[in-house]
């Protein structure tokens, strides 16, 4: 038998549930589907191994102008930053024993996956403005302050997954579609 404040919880969640049309299905019903017009814009994974990577090239020398007008408020001077948004630094620092700083020179793995992510969300406040000359740039530019590649180096979509990232066997790669 239901208490009486258990019947009153019960009559509000009847009175508050929608009737379902005829033939329609019950569930949650949010949205709509997404279209592949919807999708194509976010639909450009880019891989470790460069597939993916669009038309374009830049150097570091170009990236500095990028980088001062479009990072530098949130990542600081140089890529400096503060603890979550430093881009520069910590290269030796995941040694056992140490406390770890975790930036693209020290951690990541891949330099496509630096790419990849600035090009699906920097600037923060216009993710996706950035053109691909710009993004390989930028890269570019990032790369060259933690040391990993040269200011005059030209990276494109054949060069930029060859560069070697100081921290490239620091993870246990795992298939995607495993056999």
């Amino acid at each position: 038998m239901l208490t009486l404040k258990h019947q009153i919880l019960y009559a509000a969640l009847l009175a508050s549930t929608p009737v379902l049309a005829q033939g329609a299905q019950p569930g949650p019903h949010f949205g709509q589907p997404i279209s592949a017009a919807d999708l194509a814009p976010w639909d450009m994974t880019i891989e470790a191994d460069g597939s993916g990577l669009p038309p374009g090239r830049g150097t570091a020398r170009q990236g500095e102008a990028v980088y001062v007008a479009k990072c530098q408020a949130c990542h600081g001077e140089k890529g400096a930053g503060g603890p979550n948004d430093a881009l520069v630094g910590g290269i030796g620092s995941l040694a056992p024993g140490k406390m770890p700083v975790k930036t693209v020179g020290s951690y990541w793995p891949y330099a496509t996956t630096l790419f990849d992510y600035v090009r699906r969300a920097m600037p923060f406040s216009e993710s996706k403005s950035l053109n691909n000359d710009e993004l390989y740039a930028v890269s570019a530019y990032i790369l060259n302050l933690n040391g990993i590649t040269r200011s005059d180096e030209i990276l494109d979509s054949r060069l930029l997954p060859k560069v070697r990232m100081p921290n490239r066997e620091g993870f246990i790669p795992f298939p995607r579609n495993p056999k």
